[in-house]
């Protein structure tokens, strides 16, 4: 008997694959945070993304410089995962271009991503893509850097669907404290906070619409921070009603005692997990045939379902917590459990 397809092989087609990035996002712009933040990296494993900060991170004045340094961690040793990106400056900044000509030949060849702030639309990312690759190729970098935007403005917003149907992009962001700002005091300030950020409705159409987004054109849509970060039951509750009710797949950490805490809320419950591999097996057993399950039949589009559950398992699986069973990881992951 022929052996069944891998499901990512059986159920899509190369298009309707997601990029493949950790559900965390952790962001830190101070020479000593950013080295704690790639130690945490080693330590939980590729959970999180380390964004290094050069947006809030550099001193005014001191912007290639504080490039210089990002460069220099992001092709360090201690990037053991090769999951180190960072933000630059906003395309309409004066000094967007010394950050790029100091970060770019440096480090392009390693950075993840870059992360586009205060994008208004897509001629801004189109331009500052224009830029980055124009520096790219003059070092000799032959690939295309991929790019993360923040929608954190009214044009941003305006033109989402266009912005996440970007070749170019993997992820949007949203930016809540300055899509509040930008409403010069509409939204009340409890619009930043853990519980408003939930119930304006402006804020919930936004996130709604990044969502909606990111998830028509295969692209990952980034929850905002949550800065009440010493308050670990509000960040569960903001992180979890993120993942179950608005349809992010990945949220944004700004301090290490947020990472697990994100990772966690998350993830699949042991008992999704657990379905979704019995329901996988079988369906791989019957060659991706319909089945019947707990007298329930499945075919095609639930298993699509169930192996996204499996996948947002593995990629929230950290070095000390929950993991996928072993012989899972060794069906559905066999690199990852090599590495």
């Amino acid at each position: 008997m022929t052996t069944a397809p891998h499901p990512r092989e059986a159920l899509f087609d190369a298009g309707d694959l997601l990029p493949e990035l950790p559900v965390c996002d952790h962001y830190s712009g101070v020479e000593a945070r950013m080295r704690k933040s790639l130690e945490l990296q080693a330590e939980l494993g590729p959970v999180l993304d380390v964004t290094l900060d050069h947006e809030d991170g550099a001193r005014v004045g001191g912007e290639a410089e504080h490039a210089a340094l990002i460069a220099e961690l992001v092709t360090s040793e201690a990037n053991r995962f090769g999951r180190v990106g960072s933000r630059v400056l906003p395309w309409s900044h004066p000094r967007f271009h010394d950050v790029i000509d100091v970060l770019v030949p440096r480090a392009g060849a390693r950075l993840a991503y870059l992360m586009l702030p205060k994008v208004r639309g897509v001629a801004d990312l189109e331009r500052a893509a224009a830029a980055i690759d124009d520096v790219a190729r003059r070092a000799g970098i032959t690939r295309a850097i991929p790019l993360h935007a923040l929608v954190e403005t009214h044009g941003a917003l305006r033109e989402v669907q266009a912005l996440a149907a970007h070749p170019r992009v993997e992820s949007l962001s949203f930016g809540l404290m300055d899509f509040v700002s930008a409403h010069r005091g509409a939204i009340p300030r409890a619009g930043m906070g853990v519980e408003g950020q939930f119930r304006h409705p402006l804020i919930v159409r936004a996130k709604l619409e990044i969502a909606a987004a990111c998830h028509a054109h295969n692209k990952v849509p980034s929850h905002s921070v949550v800065t009440e970060f010493k308050d670990s039951a509000a960040l569960q509750a903001a992180a979890t009603r993120a993942a179950r009710e608005f349809g992010f797949t990945r949220m944004w950490s700004i301090h290490p005692a947020q990472v697990r805490t994100i990772v966690d809320a998350f993830a699949p419950t042991a008992a999704e997990v657990d379905l979704a591999v019995e329901i996988i097996q079988a369906a791989m057993a019957a060659h991706w045939a319909p089945i019947r399950h707990q007298d329930t039949l499945h075919d095609r589009a639930s298993y699509r379902y169930y192996w996204q559950v499996i996948e947002r398992a593995h990629r929230t699986s950290y070095a000390d917590g929950p993991q996928l069973p072993a012989e899972v990881r060794a069906a559905f992951f066999p690199a990852a459990t090599a590495g």
